[in-house]
């Protein structure tokens, strides 16, 4: 199992963390059964820890004018809305939640040019919050894609409290390459013109860099 270079750190922090729990459990119980019990919790922490920052191979479908999925997750919304900061104009807002069990890997949704990105601190409401797109941490981003406008969000969670996004403006994106993630549960918001031909419906789980969420005309 591959695990991303975005969470290596933070993996290596919390497996040493666990681990010296471990220890001091195994030396602070009495009976063979508590210290048993305890390091079996341990181990299973220590394998949803790895299980969390895996980072699996993708295949990405080929076409004109597919929008991929960004984040593995649920669809929590599909609405028609107004969007101000990048596309300027109405859009169709699709809404992906990812739990704790979810691949975190972050990948861009077109091929094109990053042209817009700005960080935004906020609150830590729990990711699927109806406000939680408005008021959390997150960061913005904007592709154009030839004539098209893709405007995206990573939305940090009530547990997640790290969004990683090595970006830079004017970089090129592919479909399907990783971007970055979004640490221990959290949401991301895509944008499209109101063209754009939703394919997923409500309560779907989606496969990043794998799903189409929507084809532009």
């Amino acid at each position: 199992m591959t695990v991303t270079p975005y969470g290596r750190r933070t993996l290596v922090i919390s497996l040493l963390v666990l681990a010296g729990i471990g220890i001091g459990l195994y030396l602070i119980l009495p009976s063979v059964i508590t210290r048993s019990v305890s390091l079996t919790l341990v181990l299973v922490l220590a394998g949803l820890v790895i299980n969390f920052f895996r980072d699996p191979e993708r295949t990405t479908p080929t076409g004109i004018g597919n929008v991929i999925s960004p984040a593995d997750g649920r669809v929590v919304v599909i609405k028609n809305v107004h969007e101000p900061e990048y596309l300027q104009g109405e859009a169709v807002q699709v809404s992906i939640f990812m739990s704790p069990l979810n691949v975190h890997v972050n990948r861009f949704p077109v091929s094109g040019t990053l042209e817009h990105y700005r960080y935004v601190p906020g609150k830590y409401l729990v990711a699927f919050h109806e406000k939680s797109s408005e008021l959390n941490e997150r960061t913005h981003l904007g592709i154009r894609s030839g004539g098209t406008k893709i405007f995206f969000k990573q939305i940090a969670g009530a547990i997640a409290r790290r969004i990683i996004a090595p970006v830079k403006v004017g970089q090129p994106t592919v479909a399907g390459e990783r971007f970055g993630m979004i640490q221990f549960g959290s949401r991301v918001d895509i944008f499209m013109p109101r063209h754009a031909v939703v394919n997923v419906q409500l309560d779907q789980h989606v496969v990043a860099g794998e799903t189409i969420l929507a084809t532009l005309a």
